[in-house]
């Protein structure tokens, strides 16, 4: 290694740190019982029957109930609406999919129109409250002026799961909310598992009705959000809201992150996107130069790229940590969910961009006519 060598990978694997510099949670704060507005929590659902019962539940046990939980049930094939319904939701049918709409963005729209609430808050039917999660992420909303949305902390089960890794490290750094550069660089929309904001706020941004053909809605009703004005307010869930995405293995999990993760990342702003690249680049140029040097027995070379591979490790680490509960052994191991990332993330680029369709939830989606780069 030269010094020129050894002077851009330090810089590369510096910028890992600028991504997600500080990550603010929810907290409680002491207001007057009056403060609290009505709130109604709107749960988009689609054959949602191992999940919904989970966040549900975790709901009926916050120390803050809301004053209604409505579940629009998107014509599932499984027992979604029996369960809602045993559990306690208001359960609302999904109407028939008018021409230029997709499913989530109908159903949160539908959601919203009978909503009673002077605050709504969307969430996932995968996400699920954490202890007084709820009057966290309330408190938190009470203490802003404008909009709120919330990344759950990914809770992982399986192997297969380490594998979305990656997927949350640049989703989190993507959004450019979490960086050294503080608020000079504005969040590129919201996160869609939690969405909170005032009735107000939703209608006149026009809501879901505004972004009704978007596979990544969350990005497309912030940008319309920003337009007007409306700050954005960023969090991460840790102790707040947690998720665990994709548990129906692994086809499941290719299909999830696959349907608009291309989209969502030619929207992060392009000093970001490309800081990003660089220190991916640093990565795998790490990961190459060890494997040369320990094909070519050169000792020193041995050492000087292993220590830079371990810091990069490291590095993936407590990125991770602030994301979900991932293993160190998937740190370790990076250039597995690094490969997995990429391959996922061309086939994400090929369906969006090439192909005009994406699969999801046993539906075909198609994005023939559709604006994708807003």
């Amino acid at each position: 290694m030269n010094i020129h060598d050894l002077v851009f990978q330090t810089v590369f694997w510096a910028l890992g740190f600028l991504f997600l510099f500080r990550i603010p949670h929810c907290r409680n704060r002491n207001w007057k019982k009056d403060a609290y507005p009505s709130t109604s929590v709107i749960i988009p659902a689609r054959n949602e029957e191992k999940s919904l019962p989970i966040l549900l539940r975790s709901l009926r046990e916050q120390s803050f109930r809301p004053y209604e939980i409505i579940v629009v049930d998107g014509t599932s094939e499984d027992r979604t609406f029996e369960i809602a319904r045993r559990e306690g939701a208001i359960v609302m049918p999904s109407g028939p999919l008018p021409a230029g709409w997709l499913g989530k963005p109908w159903a949160c729209c539908q959601g919203a129109s009978v909503a009673k609430g002077d605050l709504l808050i969307f969430l996932d039917a995968d996400t699920f409250m954490e202890k007084d999660g709820l009057k966290q992420i309330i408190d938190t909303y009470l203490a802003r002026d404008g909009v709120v949305t919330v990344q759950p902390f990914h809770q992982t089960k399986q192997l297969y799961e380490q594998l979305s890794g990656y997927f949350n490290i640049i989703e989190l750094a993507g959004m450019g909310t979490f960086t050294a550069l503080g608020n000079l660089i504005k969040p590129i929309g919201l996160f869609g598992p939690c969405v909170i904001m005032s009735r107000k706020y939703y209608f006149k941004s026009g809501g879901h009705r505004q972004v009704k053909g978007e596979v990544v809605e969350d990005l497309a009703l912030g940008s319309r959000i920003k337009k007007q004005k409306v700050p954005i307010h960023c969090y991460g869930g840790r102790g707040t809201l947690s998720f665990r995405m994709y548990p129906n293995g692994l086809g499941e999990l290719v299909e999830g992150w696959g349907k608009g993760f291309a989209t969502g990342a030619l929207k992060t702003p392009l000093p970001l996107l490309a800081a990003l690249i660089l220190w991916i680049g640093g990565s795998i140029t790490a990961t190459s130069h060890v494997i040369q040097s320990l094909s070519g027995a050169n000792t020193a070379a041995v050492l000087i790229w292993g220590t830079t591979y371990l810091l990069y490790a490291a590095q993936i680490y407590w990125m991770l940590a602030r994301a979900g509960t991932f293993k160190f052994y998937t740190a370790l191991l990076y250039p597995v969910s690094l490969l997995f990332f990429l391959v996922v993330f061309i086939r994400s680029f090929f369906l969006i961009y090439i192909r005009k369709s994406v699969n999801w939830k046993g539906q075909k989606i198609s994005l023939k006519n559709k604006v994708l780069s807003k």
